[in-house]
């Protein structure tokens, strides 16, 4: 009695804490989904230091974190169900003798044929709680699967909106570079609408990486694409549109684009974890983490 309750307190809660983690993770991206992120974060750690600096090596980080939390998450289920259906096999389940593997085995085949929708396979519930509750599994199972393709297809719109906004900064700091004009010589006018785009598509961007946190492990193996490279040069725009000699109107722009990247380093300060004074230091963090020089 003793063994059967602690395996279903087990399961029970394995299985608690991967629908909690899955719910945090697409349909409340502002909760906790720990351990989601801890997957992503050690996929992340392993694959930057096999990488050795390369950064087309580097760039399999963010798939890779994907596919070991999806993974993470149906190994969590197949074993919480396991200890679920464990203690029952015998009394619970008819299993016929030739394809018996043992109760461990044939509670693992149940959990996993049952959370893949394929059927029962050789064993069959026959208590009656039992032919309630593995329908559910399945139903996860259903669930765990669709939830994950629409996962797929919602962060690559996501993944293109950052590297279009890092591809223009990058071209504006190139054109600085080349042409030896600021963009704060420009008319006011001019500069204040630039300003306004950057600033609203770089709110967006934001608002992308708390709403999908597994973005942050995607790294573009071509800096230009890398809003890692390009975040510290926007910082440094929006301190010089903010000196006194600036129009005023350009001056509201460049203070309200130094928010926004204010609140993209203190984001993504939550994932190099690197203490810094002021948002310089959380950005160069963040260029580093992403093995970018900013």
């Amino acid at each position: 009695m003793v063994e059967t309750l602690l395996y279903t307190v087990a399961g029970v809660a394995l299985v608690l804490v991967a629908c909690r983690d899955i719910f945090d993770s697409l349909f409340h991206p502002e909760g906790n989904a720990s351990v989601g992120r801890a997957v992503a974060r050690s996929v992340w750690i392993v694959v930057r230091r096999l990488s050795g600096g390369r950064s087309r090596a580097f760039a399999l980080a963010g798939p890779l974190a994907m596919i070991a939390v999806i993974t993470t998450w149906a190994v969590l289920l197949v074993v919480g169900w396991t200890f679920v259906f464990l203690p029952h096999v015998d009394d619970g389940f008819r299993v016929p003798a030739a394809a018996a593997g043992g109760d461990l085995v044939d509670a693992l085949n149940i959990s996993l044929v049952t959370l893949t929708t394929v059927g029962f396979g050789d064993a069959t519930p026959e208590a009656a709680w039992l032919r309630v509750v593995t329908p559910l599994e399945a139903l996860l199972g259903f669930g765990l699967l669709s939830a994950s393709v629409s996962w797929l297809l919602l962060v690559y719109p996501v993944l293109a909106r950052r590297r279009s906004l890092a591809y223009e900064v990058n071209l504006l700091r190139r054109e600085e570079a080349d042409a030896g004009i600021s963009l704060l010589d420009l008319e006011p006018d001019v500069a204040e609408r630039v300003l306004a785009d950057l600033t609203s598509r770089l709110i967006a961007v934001e608002r992308d990486l708390v709403n999908f946190p597994v973005t942050y492990y995607f790294v573009e193996a071509d800096p230009r694409f890398s809003l890692a490279d390009s975040a510290p040069y926007l910082l440094k725009l929006g301190d010089r549109g903010t000196e006194e000699d600036v129009p005023d109107v350009v001056r509201v722009r460049a203070r309200l684009l130094r928010e926004a990247l204010e609140d993209l380093a203190a984001t993504a300060g939550g994932f190099h974890r690197v203490k810094g004074d002021s948002p310089a230091d959380l950005l160069e963090a963040y260029a580093r983490d992403h093995l970018r020089n900013g």
